[in-house]
């Protein structure tokens, strides 16, 4: 499996930088570091809740597609209380954050609305050989 480790710097907004290091389709294997005023949709939520202060990536998980990513985070404060959510733009690293990729050769990751559930879900289909 050929894995794609990556820093990024203070200032680089976090799901943009993944999306372009992803493009090609991947998962988050790992990630951590650190972020100020943290932005996390949360279950069920049309918006975005600001969590102002400095904050710990405690784990991150998703997938990343052509599309667009589908990014899950939990976030610790700095009294240790954790907040979990849907990543949003605009998550900025305050030190660094540090995540291994996982691309996807042979697949084709995408993603294309659902009408049962209303969003725009994960499809995965073998990659064209001939591509």
């Amino acid at each position: 499996m050929d894995l794609l480790p990556m820093r990024l710097a203070p200032g680089a907004d976090l799901r943009r930088a993944l999306e372009a290091a992803g493009a090609g389709g991947a998962f988050v294997v790992s990630a951590m570091g650190s972020l100020r005023d943290v932005q996390l949709r949360f279950a069920g939520a049309a918006q975005p809740t600001l969590l102002p202060g400095d904050f710990e990536i405690v784990s991150m998980a998703g997938a990343i597609t052509a599309e667009g990513a589908h990014l899950h985070m939990a976030e610790a404060d700095a009294a240790g209380a954790v907040f979990g959510g849907h990543v949003v733009y605009g998550n900025l690293v305050r030190t660094t954050a540090e995540v291994l990729l996982a691309p996807t050769p042979g697949w084709h990751l995408a993603r294309q609305f659902d009408p049962a559930t209303g969003y725009a879900e994960l499809v995965v289909r073998a990659a064209d050989p001939g591509a």
